[in-house]
């Protein structure tokens, strides 16, 4: 069945693509939840005026984001956390602490975009997140965790 998602669905699509589902996924999880709608032709056309219409509101919004991948290049932050005297982490350094230091940078990420590849964090060292900035826009970022 081929349905039009009305929001980003994790291993699916983004918001306005047209994809090709099980027709069970579709009627019973992606349709109910108001994920989708199915891609009848009435709304095919409308899907492809709205996507005419946002085609050059998405390239503002890449230009802003390269801009913003630009800025990550090459930084490297510090978290500080409390650690035991063998280096281990009391607790674990998540996306929040790194949002954080990225705040004060001066970069306006939202923790929800970035993703750490180690998960989780529970010894000093260095690590690296990815930060989805854009759909086709991201990048690695490296950080050090210190012991305070």
């Amino acid at each position: 069945m081929e349905i039009i998602l009305k929001q980003d669905v994790d291993n699916l699509g983004h918001k306005n693509d047209i994809v090709t589902v099980k027709d069970g996924y579709a009627n019973n999880y992606l349709i109910p939840k108001g994920m989708a709608i199915i891609a009848t032709p009435s709304a095919r056309k409308m899907y492809e005026e709205i996507a005419r219409q946002r085609a050059h509101k998405e390239e503002k919004e890449k230009e802003k984001a390269e801009e913003l991948a630009k800025q990550l290049d090459g930084l490297a932050l510090e978290i500080g956390a409390k650690t035991s005297s063998k280096g281990k982490i009391f607790g674990s350094v998540n996306t929040l602490q790194i949002a954080e230091e990225l705040n004060k940078k001066g970069i306006e990420v939202d923790r929800k975009n970035i993703e750490i590849k180690e998960e989780p964090i529970k010894e000093v060292g260095t690590y690296t997140a990815t930060v989805k900035l854009h759909k086709e826009v991201s990048r690695d970022i490296t950080f050090e965790v210190k012991g305070e």
